[in-house]
């Protein structure tokens, strides 16, 4: 009997580690990512986020990317305000470009963070400025709710790999390296 209830509680408390570890291990992080841009690729100069991982209150997998841009690369480069799309990128994009650093994320900075790209989305009108309001400016209201310090000095609104160059070594406890 004594053996039985040993067995038992060791299944017991081996199942509650279990469960512990599993709900430890859930998290979400998100990437701040750059592109140098391609002519080749036709692909202008980019910055954008990635949030991945698992939710720590349900246990819902997180993988998703938004970038913030304008709906038309000729108008951006001619007019001073165009129309504006949060856009995400395929797998194959992502992959192609520099990730600078990671910061993992409670549930409520991830929530906090979705309803901000949806808030950038849903905005009607001519939102987007090349040197005002562009994908930078997104990037760093991530960064921001993400509880990073963020500036956008004028020299770098059209350079997104030396912005987040920038915003790496304003932050260094993120431990991250600046990326040549």
């Amino acid at each position: 009997m004594i053996k039985t209830l040993t067995r038992i509680a060791t299944q017991i408390i081996a199942l509650i580690a279990f469960a512990w570890g599993g709900a430890a291990m859930a998290e979400v992080q998100v990437h701040f990512h750059s592109f140098n841009g391609s002519i080749l690729f036709g692909r202008y100069p980019h910055t954008f986020v990635v949030f991945e991982g698992t939710l720590e209150a349900t246990g819902a997998p997180v993988n998703e990317n938004y970038g913030f841009t304008a709906r038309s690369a000729t108008a951006a480069a001619t007019q001073d305000w165009v129309n504006h799309l949060v856009e995400s990128e395929p797998e194959r994009y992502v992959r192609s470009t520099n990730r600078h650093f990671s910061v993992t994320l409670t549930d409520a900075q991830y929530f906090a963070m979705i309803r901000e790209v949806r808030l950038w989305e849903g905005q009607t009108g001519k939102r987007y400025s090349l040197d005002e309001r562009n994908c930078i400016h997104f990037v760093g209201r991530m960064a921001q709710l993400a509880g990073l310090r963020v500036e956008y000095p004028d020299n770098m609104l059209r350079r997104p790999k030396k912005w987040l160059n920038h915003i790496t070594t304003m932050n260094p406890q993120l431990g991250a390296e600046v990326i040549d």
